[in-house]
């Protein structure tokens, strides 16, 4: 019969797990080369199925280090926790020249010793050294996975499908008292059946007492394989039947083997994948003394170790950077292979407001990966704000309160090291608010360091709490073709809206997409003076703010992910959003709508489309050409004088021939009606 081969075991090291080690051996460890417990983890072999070709994908179990391998309260969630010996050289010489025969025999023994006590505990030790080149931040490692060696060796005729030879209703029962133990995965068990179908686990320990009376053909071994191969089950096997052998040789002639590889089957859903055979071996005098062992980790078929050069992400701030953007990239491993992270990362975002909209803009852009973020406003942080702005905390409102901007880029900062996050305190003059003689200069001052702001980058958010704090960034953002996203909360409700680009010769008005303004028949006028309490604070559902937050900053993402960018056609309105219509206007991540109000007493959004206007004050070709030529001039009148705009528009003209037109109309009232 052909002999077993074992699937060897194979090391996956995290790189949290070099970073723990690196303060080990700074705070701790020093000069000294002292073994150390190490905790790691395994679990059952996958398969699944390759989404682009449909095809089968093995991914061994392995062995798994993380940033925890050195705690000792290391627990697993859903695998088996192995414990190995660690042990760290202080020269790369040091680690070459080691007695690895003599370490490797050490750890075997320690296997050995465990079994005469009838203990499973260290079936999967394992010996692990290194050598931390901390100045390079390179690590040389190597894995030795003690396995005895029986001569002669193990036998088998096949290797069969588990739930061909047990049955799937054995298999069901296993894995519902797995379930049901304090440890659901154990490493190594035993399983006993009757011919009236009932099935019974238990631990190897019991192996004695647990197959008492029991006919062989109802005894089984199992053990939680980490293999994916249909032929060769994993290396924990080896050492099992070296214990099993060691223990109770008259028994073990043949041996009844389960590699049980369904540890996250979903009852009722999918095959069985675990495997089944029977192994032999002749029983002969034994001998005193451990077997032989091997299990030295190979590299590419070599008995050599292994290098993790970790030089360009060591560093705990670029190590946080790799981790941001780990799951960015994962998305596009498979989901969306084409999606373009750089577009999304290279786009210098500016929020005009830094209260509860501002916070969770900043937060969501961060998790897009995006790396630069300034924010404005004129605030400071009050005791009303931290529990609805996640960027503050109690501190920031003592002594009068921090300003608002400096202090969420502050704690951006803190997220997120690497992030470059700035915070301007400024006033953003608004139409109706009146700029007093000696206030012209400052507030000139303040309009050029908004346009410089405008000019250094790429995206706006206008998420101001007043209306007509809107207009002049409307104005700066259309004239600079920058992308401008708007977002505003009612008490349940919200809106959330990107302004079309400028029109251009081969653009008709009828096709641009409106600004926030492009609905009104008025000017923007003061709405902040005479207000009582509830009208001054942002009275809105504290979950209203997330959500228009982050469909703010969804809509930015797609549109930087499609084609067409800033110029990225709205879908048509009153249309499936799944209709080829649709989908003709969709990108990589799917349509950019124009606009989104959002209703939470019914708990739905539509998607709306406002065409610009052109006597729009915000974003009219008048507009935009008045302060292209006049400059500050133009926005100087427009703060003072409330009706200049709606004349400079053609609004007033606008109003007077409506009124006119009523004027004209004969109107029939009551009582000059004929009687019939």
């Amino acid at each position: 019969m052909p002999t077993v081969e074992f699937a060897p075991f194979t090391s996956q090291v995290d790189p949290t797990f070099w970073h723990a080690l690196t303060d080990l051996k700074i705070d701790v460890l020093k000069l000294s080369d002292e073994s150390l417990p190490v905790y790691a983890s395994y679990s059952a072999g996958k398969v699944i199925k390759d989404r682009e070709t449909g095809g089968e994908v093995e991914l061994p179990g392995r062995i798994v280090l993380a940033k925890d391998g050195f705690s000792d309260d290391f627990r697993v969630q859903n695998g088996v926790r192995v414990t190995g010996t660690f042990k760290n050289f202080n020269t790369i010489e040091d680690f070459k020249n080691a007695d690895k025969k003599g370490m490797f025999n050490d750890e075997a023994s320690k296997i050995w010793d465990a079994i005469q006590t009838r203990s499973t505990k260290l079936l999967n030790h394992y010996l692990l050294i290194t050598f931390a080149d901390l100045k390079k931040y390179k690590f040389h490692y190597w894995f030795a996975f003690p396995g005895f060696v029986m001569r002669p060796p193990w036998t088998t005729e096949e290797v069969i499908d588990a739930a061909g030879a047990l049955g799937e209703g054995v298999l069901s029962s296993i894995q519902t008292q797995l379930k049901s133990q304090p440890d659901p995965n154990p490493a190594f068990f035993l399983v006993r059946t009757t011919p009236s179908g009932e099935t019974s686990i238990a631990p190897v320990e019991e192996y004695e007492t647990f197959f008492k009376g029991v006919p062989s053909e109802h005894q089984t071994i199992s053990f939680l394989d980490p293999s994916t191969s249909p032929t060769h089950p994993g290396w924990p096997l080896r050492n099992l039947l070296t214990y099993l052998r060691a223990l109770y040789p008259s028994s073990t002639a043949s041996v009844r083997v389960l590699a049980w590889r369904d540890l996250e089957k979903v009852e009722g859903q999918g095959e069985w994948r675990s495997k089944f055979l029977v192994v032999s071996a002749p029983i002969e005098e034994t001998k005193e003394g451990r077997p032989e062992a091997v299990g030295w980790e190979r590299t590419a078929g070599r008995l050599v170790p292994k290098v993790a050069d970790l030089g360009p992400m060591m560093d705990p701030k670029r190590l946080a950077s790799q981790a941001v953007d780990l799951n960015l990239k994962l998305m596009r491993w498979r989901i969306l292979p084409d999606l373009q992270l750089e577009k999304m990362q290279n786009t210098r975002c500016l929020l005009l407001g830094a209260g509860t909209l501002g916070c969770y803009v900043a937060r969501s852009l961060m998790a897009w990966g995006v790396r630069k973020i300034t924010l404005v406003d004129s605030g400071r942080v009050s005791f009303s704000n931290p529990v609805r702005q996640p960027l503050f905390e109690f501190e920031d409102c003592l002594g009068g309160g921090k300003p608002k901007a400096e202090s969420a880029a502050e704690a951006l900062k803190r997220v997120y090291p690497d992030i470059d996050a700035t915070g301007h305190t400024l006033s953003i003059p608004m139409p109706g608010h009146p700029i007093p003689a000696g206030s012209v200069a400052q507030t000139k001052k303040d309009v050029e360091k908004l346009e410089a702001l405008f000019d250094e980058h790429d995206a706006v958010f206008l998420l101001m709490d007043s209306r007509e704090s809107r207009w002049l960034p409307s104005v700066l953002g259309k004239a600079k073709g920058k992308i401008v996203l708007n977002a505003a909360l009612g008490f349940d409700s919200y809106l959330v809206m990107r302004h079309g680009p400028r029109g251009g010769e081969d653009k008709q008005e009828e096709e641009r997409l409106g600004c926030y303004y492009c609905n009104d028949i008025v000017a923007p006028t003061d709405s902040l003076t005479d207000r009582t309490l509830d009208q001054m604070c942002t009275v809105t559902r504290p979950g209203l703010a997330p959500l228009a937050s982050a469909t703010a900053v969804e809509i930015l993402a797609s549109l930087v992910q499609h084609p067409d960018g800033i110029n990225a056609a709205a879908p048509p309105p009153n249309v499936d959003l799944n209709s080829d219509a649709a989908e003709k206007t969709a990108g990589v991540l799917g349509v950019v709508p124009h606009q989104v109000r959002g209703f939470l007493a019914q708990f739905r959004s539509i998607n709306l489309v406002g065409r610009a206007y052109d006597k729009c004050t915000g974003c009219s070709e008048t507009v935009l050409k008045a302060y292209e030529t006049q400059g500050f001039d133009m926005l100087l009148k427009a703060f003072n004088d409330q009706k200049y705009l709606e004349q400079l528009t053609g609004l007033d003209k606008l109003f007077d021939e409506s009124e006119a037109a009523m004027e004209s109309v004969d109107w029939v009232e009551e009582g000059d009606e004929d009687d019939f």
